[in-house]
């Protein structure tokens, strides 16, 4: 196998107690990026990580930036492993995006960390305002579910493959969105066990906080291709990256769109970086010609590395 790929990181949900113990425990890129991670937010996050509880994991606050962290730890290993693997792009998954753009040195490992710890404090503290919830609806047409999405005053957050696609918005906006979703041909609609309404407009005073928190920060130019969730292209101009990573905690996630775009440019290997696959299951349903590799520990990784060796 051609060692090229595209790097994908992993969203919220994601996440599960035990990431990236078994790798900080064996190598010692890994154990350092997770040290300066604790060090630089004030508290252990690696404990949250390695032991739990889940549900304190899964709140947004820990879940976004253990996720960033984790992310960037895969890639430290996977490059210490495969020094000459040529990296053709990357795209994240809603929080994802953050961990590809310091993947591709947009900005630094910390500078990053800190933004992601405070877009996760500022959406939990929308979604505590807020009386949000999300449903999944497969098996039905993009244009079908934006219908009853506007019918239902919610918004469309993720458009993640063909045929699923995820509503958010008010609790009772997503409720009379499952309950009328057959009628509008969707085969299957179902709640999300989620703690707010992500990707809409109840995310608006999180959005606006995270938009003061970009005007200050610096950002470069990335060195390798970032596909931006909100319009499923390259961004590379400072200002337009900003721009993106604003609009994205309001905006639809055209999860399925970028990872085409990768595609229609001819790249056929991609490596998931993050636990739970779920980046690797989309891809079945958006394009089942490409290979998908992922790995979230240390076996998943010695798998990755004899695929890219073979």
């Amino acid at each position: 196998m051609a060692k090229r790929a595209v790097l994908l990181f992993a969203g919220q949900g994601a996440q599960s107690v035990g990431m990236g113990l078994d790798l900080s425990e064996k190598f010692d890129t890994a154990r350092d990026l997770f040290a300066k991670a604790d060090e630089q937010l004030g508290f252990s996050l690696t404990d949250v990580m390695f032991e739990g509880p889940a549900d304190q994991l899964t709140r947004t606050s820990y879940c976004q930036p253990a996720l960033y962290a984790h992310g960037l730890a895969c890639l430290a290993v996977l490059k210490e492993q495969v020094p000459d693997l040529e990296i053709a792009g990357v795209a994240g998954l809603s929080l994802g995006e953050f961990t590809a753009h310091a993947a591709a040195g947009t900005f630094d490992f910390e500078t990053g960390l800190d933004l992601v710890a405070k877009r996760g404090r500022f959406m939990e503290e929308a979604a505590t305002a807020t009386a949000g919830s999300m449903a999944a609806m497969i098996g039905g047409e993009e244009a079908d579910v934006r219908t009853l999405a506007e019918l239902c005053d919610i918004d469309v957050a993720n458009f993640n493959a063909p045929g699923q696609v995820v509503v958010s918005g008010s609790k009772e906006g997503v409720t009379k969105s499952v309950a009328l979703a057959k009628e509008h041909g969707i085969k299957i609609a179902k709640e999300l066990d989620v703690a707010g309404a992500y990707h809409s407009r109840l995310m608006q005073s999180a959005q606006d906080k995270l938009a003061e928190e970009l005007e200050s920060m610096e950002i470069g130019t990335p060195e390798i291709p970032v596909i931006c969730n909100v319009e499923a292209k390259p961004v590379s101009d400072p200002a337009e990256i900003r721009r993106t990573l604003e609009a994205q905690v309001t905006g639809s996630v055209c999860w399925s769109d970028s990872v085409k775009s990768f595609i229609g440019a001819g790249e056929t290997t991609f490596i998931e970086l993050g636990p739970g696959r779920v980046l690797a299951g989309l891809m079945k349903r958006i394009d089942r010609t490409v290979t998908t590799l992922t790995f979230a520990d240390v076996e998943g990784l010695e798998k990755v590395v004899e695929e890219l060796n073979a």
